[in-house]
């Protein structure tokens, strides 16, 4: 059996879906039909920073993965958005990113980050720096990055969807669209499964 960890927010649990299930449910229901030694885990806590991420990532995982034979296991840092909305710096995500990263490699994890999505109109700007610095921290590492805010941002399913609640968080729509980025971007080729026929 090989391990997934899903860390990140609220995002990564699904909050606002009506069908309770965030792009991280619709991710792995549609990957483990074609790698069923796969056992997905998300380590999700809402509202936390960079930072918050980085200090308690490694002891979740380590602790499920204690008892399991020594087979390779993965983690996917799902970067929320609330380094930009409490006002955390540019350079301590940059460190925050790094640190998780050295970690894990570590470890001995392969590692894989989705950057923040797009959230109220006022908050963009703040969260498109967060995204750039995020990307650019994944690259300096070698590690693949999943753009969220890019595709997103003027996507008029996205935005619809946003404008349905009071809590920016996405609904059914938007996560669908999340997981779709996640599902086609270097996800397969990460966990060493062929990519399906479209």
């Amino acid at each position: 059996m090989r391990n997934v960890f899903l860390v990140g927010d609220e995002l990564v649990a699904g909050h606002g879906d009506p069908k309770a299930m965030g792009w991280a449910g619709r991710v792995a229901a549609r990957t483990l039909p074609l790698a069923p030694d796969l056992a997905f885990h998300t380590l999700a806590v809402p509202g936390e920073t960079t930072g918050e991420l980085t200090s308690r990532w490694d002891e979740e995982a380590l602790r499920r993965t204690r008892h399991a034979e020594a087979e390779t296991s993965y983690v996917l840092f799902a970067i929320g958005r609330h380094d930009a909305l409490r006002g955390v710096s540019a350079t301590m995500t940059r460190l925050n990113v790094a640190n998780f990263l050295d970690r894990a490699h570590a470890l001995g994890f392969e590692t894989l980050i989705a950057g923040p999505p797009p959230g109220r109109d006022q908050d963009n700007p703040r969260i498109a720096e967060l995204a750039a610095v995020c990307e650019d921290a994944a690259s300096r590492r070698g590690v693949g990055y999943v753009d969220m805010y890019g595709p997103l941002v003027r996507h008029e399913q996205w935005a619809a969807d946003m404008a349905t609640g009071d809590d920016a968080l996405p609904r059914q729509a938007g996560y669908g669209l999340m997981a779709w980025l996640v599902l086609h971007s270097r996800w397969h080729s990460w966990l060493g499964i062929e990519q399906p026929a479209v």
